[in-house]
Formats: C-alpha cells, sequence, structure tokens
C-alpha cells in the first residue's frame, strides 16, 4: 500500500462509519401493506390510492396495497402479524372481534383507522335467466362470493334469511366480482352476490357488453331478519337508477359500512399519521373511486364493533369528533 493510501483509507472508513451513524442514513423506512380485495371490486383500487397517497406524503413510510379475498382473510392476515393495515366489512369485524363463525376460537384483536363508505350489495343476473326475485333463486347456479371475503359472510346470511340452503337449494360457486362477470357472460352461473361500492367497476363492464341485459335483483325486505339474528348492521338503502348502463330504476338493497382496520401493535404516531393524510388527501382519493367521497369526519362518529386505535382517535379528537 502507497503512502498515499494508507493515509487516505483511514479516513475513507472513518467517513463511512459516520455516514452509516447519522440518523438519516441508517433509519429505513417503515414498509406496510394495505389488504384488500379482489382487482374487480372497489377495495384494491382504493387502497392502491391510499397507499400513493401515504408513500408520497408520510416520510419514512412505504406503503403497498395487496390482492386479497376480502374482509375475512384481511382481518385473518391482521390477526396473524402478516399485515398491518386493511379493508373491512363490520359485519366480518364484529365476527373477527368476538371469535365467532369463520373466526370461532381466533378473537383479532383489530383497531379501527377510520370509517370509509358504505357497501352495497348487489344481486346481479341477466334478463332471459327466470330470476326477478330472491325466491327465484332456488335451483339456480349462483355465485356467493369468493372463499375470506366479506362478501360470501354476507350473502350466506341474507340466504339463510330467505330460508335459501346454500348446499341443497343452489348449485353454489364461489367467485370474485370478476370471475363472477366472466362467469355470467359465458352463462356458467345465472346470478351472483356482489358487495362493494357503486359503481363497481366489473359490473360495469358487465352493463356495457353488448347482447347484455344486466339486471339487479331487490332484496332489502330481508334486512330486519339479519339485524334481529345479527345485531344492527345492515341497512335498507336504494342503488339509484343510472348507476349501470341500462338500469332504468331504482334497486333496493342492503348497505353495510365499510371500515379501515390496523393491528393493534401499529404506534399511535403511525396511526394518526396515515388518519390525519388519508382526511387530507381526500381529493386523490375520490379522483381513484367516487366512494372516496362517502369519507367524511362526520361518519366517523358511526359505531364500529372495533374500538379506534388511540392515534386515530387523537386525530379525530382534534377535529372535534366525539369518539366513544
Amino acid at each position: 500500500m502507497t503512502t498515499l493510501l494508507r493515509r487516505v483509507a483511514p479516513a475513507a472508513t472513518l467517513a463511512l462509519l459516520a455516514m452509516l451513524a447519522s440518523p438519516v442514513f441508517a433509519q429505513q423506512p417503515d414498509k406496510i401493506s394495505i389488504t384488500t380485495g379482489g382487482t374487480g371490486g372497489v377495495y384494491y383500487p382504493l387502497g392502491g390510492g391510499m397507499a400513493n397517497v401515504l408513500s408520497k406524503s408520510v416520510p419514512g413510510l412505504q406503503v403497498t396495497a395487496e390482492v386479497t379475498g376480502g374482509s375475512v382473510d384481511n382481518l385473518k392476515l391482521i390477526g396473524s402479524g402478516k399485515s398491518e393495515v386493511g379493508f373491512a366489512m363490520v359485519d366480518a369485524a364484529h365476527d373477527a372481534a368476538q371469535g365467532l363463525d369463520k373466526f370461532k376460537g381466533n378473537k383479532v384483536p383489530a383497531k379501527t383507522l377510520m370509517v370509509l363508505y358504505p357497501n352495497r350489495m348487489q344481486v346481479v343476473t341477466l334478463e332471459g335467466t327466470g330470476i326477478n326475485t330472491l325466491a327465484d333463486l332456488k335451483g339456480k347456479r349462483v355465485s356467493t362470493g369468493s372463499p375470506g371475503s366479506g362478501v360470501e359472510v354476507m350473502t350466506l346470511r341474507v340466504l339463510e334469511a330467505m330460508g335459501i340452503d346454500p348446499k341443497k337449494d343452489i348449485k353454489q360457486e364461489r367467485l370474485g366480482a370478476a370471475e363472477s362477470v366472466n362467469a355470467i357472460k359465458d352463462r356458467k352461473i345465472d346470478a351472483f352476490f356482489w358487495v362493494g361500492g357503486v359503481p363497481t367497476a366489473a359490473l360495469t363492464d358487465l352493463a356495457a357488453t353488448p347482447g347484455i341485459k344486466m339486471k339487479l335483483i331487490d332484496h332489502a325486505e330481508v334486512v330486519d331478519a339479519m339485524n334481529k339474528k345479527y345485531g344492527p348492521l345492515y341497512v335498507k338503502a336504494t342503488i339509484a337508477p343510472g348507476s349501470y348502463a341500462g338500469q332504468d330504476k331504482p334497486v333496493s338493497n342492503i348497505d353495510v359500512w365499510n371500515i379501515l382496520v390496523a393491528t393493534d401493535k401499529m404506534s399511535d404516531k403511525m396511526a394518526y399519521d396515515i388518519v390525519k393524510t388519508l382526511f387530507e388527501k381526500k381529493a386523490d382519493l375520490v379522483a381513484v373511486h367516487k366512494e372516496a367521497e362517502n369519507i367524511d369526519l362526520k361518519n366517523q362518529a358511526i359505531t364500529t364493533p372495533l374500538p379506534f386505535h388511540p392515534g386515530a382517535k387523537k386525530y379525530l379528537e382534534e377535529k372535534g369528533i366525539k369518539i366513544q
């Protein structure tokens, strides 16, 4: 080694060590995932929008959106420590908190970050199937939602309220929105259930398909029976005319609220930063999907089966929202 190198090498080593020790260089970004749903629904694109906004706006945070089966999968992933944030319907969240049904014996200690928007049940068929009411589903090929989805949970409760046994009275398929649309186009099923925002991209595609007349079936009549058994989780609502191509009249339906949930191990600061950012960047989320218009401070007082995360609660209370 030359005299010059002997002089330079120790200095370079010291400089490198100093750089590694500096907070800016040593700090690795926090990486979290938002678990969403299938690609044909609303959870996935809206979750992608959230991930993009958070990654750009919260220093030191990198967020990705992950495709999943939906609410049940998301809650289970949070419970097992494999996800930090996820979308969930409040009925699935209720079961997770109590250790019921799909979560039997395995309570999920998740926390609510924010109330999002009402998920709208949509019972979809085509003209020519002979299906005009829920009772007409008997004997038909029907998709009840993908495994691990909140759609499946809610669908089975609707069928139960109607006295329809999915194992005996219908030919049951278990498909997500995009898969259901492909199957009904190919006449492999006669109808399917979907629970998501309006419009849902996959249904918009179906309604616009030449040679096909999509039809939504009224089903709000079973709300009272469902709430009597499962608690006040469901709301009678209406899907407005024109929500999809060719839909010329209102459809009575059932709504269930969506919430954004987090692991109970998330720091108060991260929860606070996530909620603050998503409210402040709401316009960016609306640009992704119009259901984000319903992400409103006044809706945060809606009862959620999971307690609010302390960090989320702090932000909401700063905005004058009283959380129980």
